[in-house]
């Protein structure tokens, strides 16, 4: 039987420690398959990195706001009305532009069989 591909949307996500200064670095990915019912965010901060923009940079902040993201993919009730919305209007509620420590960046597409793999794998590429 044929592997099945899934077209899917994803967005890296930037940590913007000086929003003032718009310097950024990708500390993570969202990942958005309909047809594969998968909407999820993978993470990961370098702190190194990060203080190399900002030596003030809120570690602990920037991390919250990200696995407040994680939340909102996963559809976590404690992550309040955002989360409780489609996983279509919850990936576009995160993708939408904004000033923020945390933001997202364009968003791309393409195909895979296994949207969680593709997960990593653009996490290895973009982020690690």
């Amino acid at each position: 039987m044929p592997e099945s591909f899934f077209a899917f949307d994803y967005a890296l996500l930037f940590a913007v420690p000086r929003v003032d200064r718009g310097e950024r670095i990708n500390v993570g990915v969202l990942l958005y398959s309909p047809a594969a019912e998968f909407l999820a965010a993978a993470i990961n901060v370098d702190t190194e990195r990060l203080r190399a923009l900002d030596s003030n940079a809120d570690v602990e902040l920037i991390q919250a706001a990200l696995n407040f993201i994680q939340m909102v993919c996963a559809g976590d009730p404690a992550a309040g009305p955002a989360a409780t919305r489609s996983a279509r209007a919850r990936f576009g509620w995160l993708t939408a532009p904004r000033s923020t420590v945390v933001q997202p960046g364009a968003v791309h597409g393409g195909i895979t069989a296994k949207p969680e793999v593709e997960l990593d794998r653009l996490m290895d590429r973009m982020v690690r």
